[in-house]
């Protein structure tokens, strides 16, 4: 059954929560000067952000988690699996938080260091993985839970075909949400970036996970995108709050979380393009600077700097992203229904 209700109620109401505690945490992080400091090698314009608040993930996680939580056991589609869902967004959020707070204390971007993040993101995407093993590809049906798939399978689009992992399975999945967890962090760079792309491919994917009756997914993908919605009344430019890694490490382990528990992590990668250019361009560039002891192929990575110091306007950076997410959901509709 397609009822679309508790999709719109968890959207709707994680618009307000989020929209409400971030305009409450605002002053609290003002006073506690927990503040962004931009990097030196960005943009130079950039350097008057300096002093805006960061950690506004805070919110973001607290309006998805309890709003996805909530709405899901009032209309009985509440799994394991989505329980697991929300634990690693916390988790992933935490090292974040962390990240923020070095930062914070410190007033530069050093934070973490790339292999403590790495870390720790393969551990509690270990964790997760474990879980995805045992209750992955499920669906509430009738007050049940029903499979649909194998736990230990991939499903591939087009050809429409599971391919069964076994035990690979786990690499995999720890794969996937070490990927977009880091490819979030990365979109994360210009004012109301990495909150709108994600409002609409959370949004997009919470349609097709309700399409496809697979409720608890659906639930908690418009909770997410809801909570981005929200956040934006105050991270739009210019942005009063940044989510900071708080927030980016949050999204990006929960769209992939969801997304590997309805078997459509290849639709999610197309859907969510953006990101993978994001750190595709970070890839590239890292790669290509020490093959040729110097040069560069774009002006600065991520992409976004690179058309921003092509002299177009942050706004327009974003717009323009937004605009080719929305190609990019068009397409991975089209893909999931061949």
């Amino acid at each position: 059954m397609n009822n679309y209700l508790p999709v719109i109620l968890a959207f709707v109401i994680s618009v307000v929560l989020s929209a409400v505690l971030t305009g409450r945490l605002i002053p609290f992080l003002k006073k506690h000067q927990f503040a962004q400091f931009t990097k030196e090698i960005g943009p130079t314009w950039h350097q008057v952000k300096n002093g805006t608040p960061s950690m506004g993930g805070i919110a973001i996680l607290t309006a998805t988690v309890v709003t996805g939580l909530v709405i899901a056991a009032i209309f009985h589609v509440l799994t394991i699996g989505m329980v697991c869902v929300a634990i690693t967004m916390i988790a992933f959020s935490l090292i974040g938080f962390l990240d923020d707070y070095e930062k914070a204390i410190r007033k530069n971007n050093n934070g973490l260091s790339a292999k403590q993040k790495l870390v720790l993101q393969f551990v509690f995407g270990l964790a997760f993985a474990i879980m995805a093993y045992f209750f992955s590809g499920n669906f509430i049906a009738d007050g049940t839970t029903q499979q649909f798939a194998s736990h230990s399978a991939i499903w591939i689009p087009i050809w429409d075909h599971y391919i069964e992992l076994g035990i690979f399975y786990i690499p995999w999945v720890m794969f996937i949400m070490t990927a977009f967890s880091n490819s979030v962090n990365l979109t994360d760079g210009l004012d109301g970036l990495a909150s709108s792309v994600t409002a609409l491919v959370a949004l997009f994917m919470a349609v097709l996970a309700q399409g496809l009756s697979i409720s608890d997914s659906a639930v908690f993908y418009a909770a997410v995108s809801g909570a981005c919605v929200g956040f934006l009344f105050h991270n739009h430019y210019p942005a009063k709050v940044f989510m900071g890694d708080t927030g980016s490490m949050a999204l990006g382990s929960a769209i992939a979380a969801c997304a590997i528990m309805m078997k459509m992590e290849f639709i999610l990668a197309i859907a969510g393009f953006i990101y993978i250019m994001e750190s595709g361009s970070v890839i590239i560039q890292v790669a290509y600077f020490k093959k040729t002891h110097g040069k560069r192929i774009f002006r600065m990575s991520p992409i976004h700097h690179h058309f921003e110091l092509g002299g177009m306007h942050e706004t327009k950076v974003v717009r323009l992203f937004v605009t080719l997410t929305l190609i990019f959901c068009i397409i991975a509709f089209g893909v999931s229904l061949i």
